[in-house]
This record gives C-alpha cells, sequence and structure tokens, in this order.
C-alpha cells in the first residue's frame, strides 16, 4: 500500500555541453556568462554577478576561442570613460545556437520521461 504522505515526484535533470577534441568548449555556465557580459558590457561585472573570478571568467573565454578558433569576445582597453567588453556576432550566434538546441533536447528528453514515467508502462 502506498503512503501518498510520502510520495515524493520523480523529475527529469540533463545536462548538455559541447566539446571540441574531448575538451569542453560550451555549456549552460558558459552561456550565463556570455549573457551577463551583453547585460554588464564587462567581463569584470559579469564575473562579480556569477560569483567567480575576472580571472576565471576570462580562463573560460579564451579557452573557447582557442579550442572555436574564433573571436568570441571584443574588449575595450580602460581610460578615461572605462573598458568594456561586448560579444562578437560568432558569440551570438553560438549562444542562439546553444540555447535553441538545449531547449529542443528538453523538450524531447521530458516527453520521453512523461512517456516512460509520468504515464507509466503500457500493460
Amino acid at each position: 500500500m502506498t503512503d501518498n504522505k510520502h510520495k515524493h515526484r520523480m523529475e527529469i535533470r540533463s545536462k548538455v555541453w559541447l566539446e571540441v577534441d574531448g575538451k569542453p568548449v560550451f555549456s549552460k555556465g558558459r552561456g550565463m556568462l556570455f549573457h551577463a557580459i551583453e547585460k554588464h558590457g564587462s567581463i569584470n561585472m559579469a564575473a562579480r554577478e556569477m560569483g567567480i573570478t575576472y580571472r576565471r571568467a576570462w580562463g573560460y573565454i579564451k579557452a573557447m576561442e582557442e579550442r572555436l578558433g574564433v573571436k568570441l569576445v571584443e574588449t575595450r582597453k580602460g581610460g578615461a570613460h572605462g573598458g568594456g567588453a561586448e560579444l562578437t556576432s560568432e558569440a551570438k550566434d553560438l549562444l542562439s545556437k546553444f540555447e535553441s538546441l538545449k531547449r529542443g533536447l528538453d523538450q524531447q528528453v521530458d516527453k520521453r520521461f512523461d512517456k516512460l514515467f509520468v504515464a507509466g508502462p503500457k500493460k
């Protein structure tokens, strides 16, 4: 007999990332970094928002650029008006495609999960 007070609702979780030669190049977290750079126009402010160091954020950017062979973030040196950073068109395209891929995969995973676990197996 099932005790409904102690019944837990099972959910599906999945992670997707892109790799080049077995090394991670893009993921949800790096997409969040891109969004924060767009929002703030600054790698430093983006890193601060994400709770990581500037050095770590810059390391992620450099690793992505090296593995993909394209410039992803354009920076401007500081000065009277301060420096800044913005995503290149390649970075915006990568972000858009990754998010579209992730949405599509999530929909398929949710559909399959519902079929197998929520609706239950057919008898």
